[in-house]
């Protein structure tokens, strides 16, 4: 029986249909590239090893990642002294799914926030244009169809129109919005929104802050001031700092990580536009290289297209046929 044969047995090893739409593009390189270096071999060699590391960094699952891939199935191939094909499928998937499970150091957060502090205070950072208010209001719409009550709060006050649009998104969602207006301190409204969560009860408050450059030092020290300001309203305050990615930006997302894991503690990440790139190895690059867990997936362009991360569903994703 075939990794394929047990995939489609197993419905619980069955992706989504969704996750498996926005992941076409990079299943359909990533598998086609793996299909053909397999071809005609009955054992895995080292030319082979050679294709995967080329076909894995090519992916954008990082040169760090890829070398401990490599060196883990080198390892297994030493004990095994024979793997043919379909045992490469299965040790691979394993392999992936555990480097994406060993990053998991926060508390799994679904959108029925259950056994989380109320208000749940959700701080999102990122540089402009990778889907990071788009991001904000489609996590706002999941919170509020599960009977939340979510408040959104404006914290990008320097970018013309960015209160307006995170305000058009409360009220296409049906959330509540606060904002102090443009060209104010984004620390004070991150202070005022967590009190006012506080104060009537919200279930979770959501923080935007500006798209700043990685490289404006300035812009990245204000974000340890937001931080430090909502812990005088809570002092657990925020639960989760999540840095939201363009997966199709491929190695200008580990940039953007390193520098915003240097300029305040991130604990969780959101990869946005898996479904308009070939190079989604990216999430498991990102994840294990900072060991930060992924925690959101946009796979579309709809409202409804953003889900939990599941390692799991992503790996058997790409390795379904």
């Amino acid at each position: 029986m075939s990794i394929f044969d047990l995939f489609k047995k197993d419905k619980n090893l069955g992706p989504n249909d969704k996750t498996n739409n926005g992941l076409e593009k990079t299943k359909e390189s990533f598998f086609g590239k793996l299909s053909k270096a397999l071809a005609g071999k009955s054992t895995i060699d080292a030319s082979f090893l050679d294709e995967l590391e080329e076909i894995l960094v090519s992916s954008d699952v990082g040169i760090d990642t890829t070398i401990r891939i490599i060196n883990r199935i080198e390892e297994r191939v030493k004990i095994d002294k024979y793997i043919n094909s379909n045992e490469l499928h299965l040790l691979l998937r394993d392999e992936i799914t555990l480097l994406l499970t060993e990053n998991k150091k926060t508390v799994d957060v679904s959108f029925d926030l259950e056994n989380q502090e109320k208000p749940y205070v959700l701080m999102v950072v990122g540089v402009n244009g990778v889907g990071k208010t788009t991001t904000i209001g489609k996590l706002a719409k999941q919170f509020t169809e599960h009977g939340k009550k979510v408040l959104l709060a404006a914290g990008d006050t320097f970018r013309a129109g960015a209160v307006d649009q995170l305000e058009i998104w409360s009220k296409r969602v049906g959330c509540d919005f606060y904002s102090n207006g443009m060209n104010t301190d984004p620390s004070a409204v991150a202070y005022d929104a967590v009190k006012k969560a506080r104060d009537e009860q919200y279930d979770i408050v959501i923080i935007d802050t500006a798209g700043r450059l990685h490289n404006k030092i300035n812009l990245m020290n204000e974000l340890g001031k937001i931080k430090r300001v909502m812990t005088k309203v809570l002092d657990y305050a925020p639960n989760d700092v999540m840095l939201v990615l363009d997966a199709s930006t491929g190695q200008n997302a580990f940039e953007q990580a390193k520098h915003f894991t240097a300029a305040t503690e991130v604990t969780s990440l959101a990869l946005t536009k898996l479904d308009g790139t070939a190079k989604g190895g990216v999430v498991l690059g990102v994840s294990d290289q900072f060991k930060i867990p992924v925690r959101y997936i946009g796979v579309g362009e709809g409202i409804n297209d953003i889900k939990v991360f599941n390692p799991s569903e992503f790996v058997n994703t790409l390795f379904e046929v």
